[in-house]
């Protein structure tokens, strides 16, 4: 067990390392207000940042990010250390408001999407034809950031989340993979085919389109 004796706020703040992880974990799961005021100011905006790019919805998220941490309380003590306190957090968020979103299903907007398979055969095996730059890339002010968030509120939502995770969370397929639970092909299908939903969106609404000109290149 981390030691968390002599600890404080800015050490948990600083925290970087497994053992300083561990440290906050320990914390958490020992009832430590510090713990719990340090995950709150570390995670609190990004999980709301998150849950609102999930949500059809933004103004949902608040009453979602609440469950969230309600979710995170009561169950660090079963965390058991298989992926990074992040991803787990992240993976609770992101299953929040896929079930918010699932319970409001009858009011979702049409959502764009691709074949119902995920994934094609030999997968696994291939090489994914990766654009250079993602839509968010290509939103260089607010009115294009605008669009490319209301164009990624019609994705379907499995690919939503995992383009989410990608290009604006700046995961790693690893990651994303432990959050959403899936293989690392199902990863990479879900960003490529929810970048092309939005790409194609994008197209029909930006006057500029040269601007949506991807050069893509081949990523293991």
């Amino acid at each position: 067990m981390a030691d968390i004796t002599g600890l404080t706020f800015d050490n948990y703040l600083g925290a970087g390392t497994s053992s300083e992880e561990d440290a906050l974990i320990t914390g958490l799961r020992e009832g430590s207000e510090l713990a719990y005021e340090t995950l709150i100011l570390r995670y609190q905006q990004p999980v709301y940042n998150l849950v609102s790019r999930l949500m059809t919805d933004p103004g949902d998220a608040c009453d979602v990010v609440q469950e969230v941490f309600l979710k995170i309380f009561r169950n660090v003590g079963h965390f058991r250390g298989g992926s990074s306190l992040k991803t787990w957090i992240y993976r609770i968020a992101v299953n929040e408001a896929h079930n918010h979103r699932r319970w409001f299903s009858r009011h979702q907007r049409p959502e764009i999407g691709f074949a119902a398979n995920e994934e094609t055969p030999g997968l696994h095996e291939q090489n994914f034809a990766d654009p250079g730059r993602s839509p968010f890339d290509l939103a260089s002010n607010e009115e294009t950031r605008v669009l490319v968030g209301d164009a990624l509120a019609e994705l379907n939502p499995k690919f939503r989340v995992a383009v989410v995770l990608r290009d604006i969370e700046d995961l790693s397929y690893e990651e994303i993979a432990a959050v959403l639970e899936v293989s690392l092909g199902t990863v990479k299908s879900r960003i490529l085919r929810g970048r092309e939903g939005l790409r194609r969106i994008l197209e029909s609404r930006l006057e500029t389109e040269p601007a949506l000109s991807w050069s893509p290149q081949t990523v293991e």
